[in-house]
Formats: structure tokens, sequence, C-alpha cells
């Protein structure tokens, strides 16, 4: 009996060891999630940014649903502050496009908006 406890015992602690060595994030592959959106229209849900090498992602999570808005849009701030009106929310056939790959010359983000560009709005805002 006390050598099946160990053999459990060992069976869990590779078992974790396992696990953490899948929850981390591959070499030259950066991740980080936002605080949750709060707006007008977008509250709750986050986004996460990934970094590749020089390129950076950005996704939203599922609990960010489209804001039912004529012309939404992704707003990206810089850290010295700059402001990037990004692509669309929302493409041919309603589509809601939940990631999107940064340009090149955007090289860090303090903030992303879902922005209105119809109502020139910002339906909610996400910092990291």
């Amino acid at each position: 009996m006390r050598s099946l406890q160990t053999l459990l015992l060992v069976g869990v602690v590779a078992m974790a060891g396992l696990t953490s060595a899948f929850a981390k994030a591959p070499a030259g592959l950066a991740m980080r999630v936002s605080k949750p959106f709060a707006g007008a229209k977008v509250n709750g849900g986050t986004v996460t940014e990934t970094k590749n090498g020089g390129t950076i992602t950005l996704t939203l999570s599922d609990e960010v649903v489209d804001p039912k808005t004529p012309d939404p849009h992704w707003l990206v701030i810089d850290g010295k502050g700059t402001t990037y009106l990004l692509d669309k929310l929302t493409v041919k056939g309603d589509r809601f496009n939940k990631s999107i790959k940064l340009p090149s010359y955007i090289k860090d983000v303090a903030k992303v908006q879902i922005y209105c560009a119809w109502a020139e709005a910002n339906l909610g805002e996400a910092s990291f």
C-alpha cells in the first residue's frame, strides 16, 4: 500500500512538472493580458498581446462581443501616446474580427480601444 501511495505521488509531481512546461511560452514568444474593457458599449473581456519576434498580434477574449455599432474599429495607443486607427472589427458578412496583426511600425501597446469611426466615439478601452 505504501509503495502505491509513493507511486501516485511521483506521478502527480511528474504531471505538475509537465503541465508547467506546457504553460510556459516558447522561446521568443511573449504574452500579456490587458485589464478588462470598460466603456459605453464594451464592458468586460480582455485583449491578449502576443509578441513573436518583432510581430505583435492582438486577440480579443470570447467575452468581447460585437458592439453592433455602424463602424467599429481597432484603435491602438502606444507607450508614447501615439494613436493608430486600424482595421474594422466587423468585416464582410458580419464576421467579427477578434484578432489583428499590428503593422511593424507599432512597437508597443499601452491601450486598446474599440472605436466607432462613424460616431467618433470610444466604445470601450482596455489598458496593459
